[in-house]
């Protein structure tokens, strides 16, 4: 016990040492359709942080928990440097804020944060996927990113379980919500317009 203890302690600190060395670019997109794109630089430290959060998982489950933290945090980092902090969950709270955003804008810079991610060595035990779609009706439809288990995490399971993680139902810096694919495929989620 002493010895993995010890062993997680030598990896998180160079996770820590890896990230401190270099700061990271995202482009977060918003204004509905991502009409509005701006740059947003990580530090080495708060990212680190995030990344530190997220070696706690010893599972697929507590990483997806994790995860929903970690994304609210870079959503709130992310505000800081552009207006993103006035986008609430849905597409009618915030109004006609400079800075709102769609399921489009999330979708688009939840993919690119969890990419971000897995560039830094914080997932273990999910791959990311390209943004999923749902369609209601014939008008309705709704964008969201996603994640798949890695064969290691999903023990055997002829497929792989797929999650949405969905940052457009909460308010900005809030823990995104995570689902299965599809029982978000059939509409299950916060209830926000």
């Amino acid at each position: 016990m002493k010895r993995r203890f010890l062993l997680v302690l030598l990896c998180t600190w160079c996770a820590i040492a890896a990230a401190e060395s270099r700061e990271a670019r995202v482009e977060v997109c918003f204004n509905y359709g991502c009409l509005s794109r701006w740059p947003v630089v990580f530090e080495p430290l708060r990212l680190g942080g995030v990344l530190l959060m997220l070696e706690r998982a010893n599972s697929a489950a507590e990483e997806r928990q994790l995860l929903a933290l970690a994304i609210g945090e870079l959503y709130a980092l992310a505000a800081e440097q552009t207006p993103i902090g006035r986008d609430r969950g849905g597409n009618y709270a915030d109004d006609a804020a400079f800075g709102r955003m769609d399921c489009i804008d999330h979708s688009t810079t939840t993919t690119a944060f969890l990419k971000l991610l897995v560039q830094r060595g914080g997932l273990h035990w999910h791959r990311v996927l390209e943004p999923v779609r749902r369609v209601r009706g014939v008008v309705f439809q709704h964008f969201s990113a996603a994640i798949e288990e890695l064969p290691v995490a999903a023990q055997g399971q002829q497929e792989p379980p797929r999650y949405v993680v969905d940052s457009w139902f909460v308010d900005n810096g809030k823990p995104a919500v995570i689902l299965p694919l599809d029982a978000w495929m059939e509409g299950e989620g916060p209830d926000v317009e």
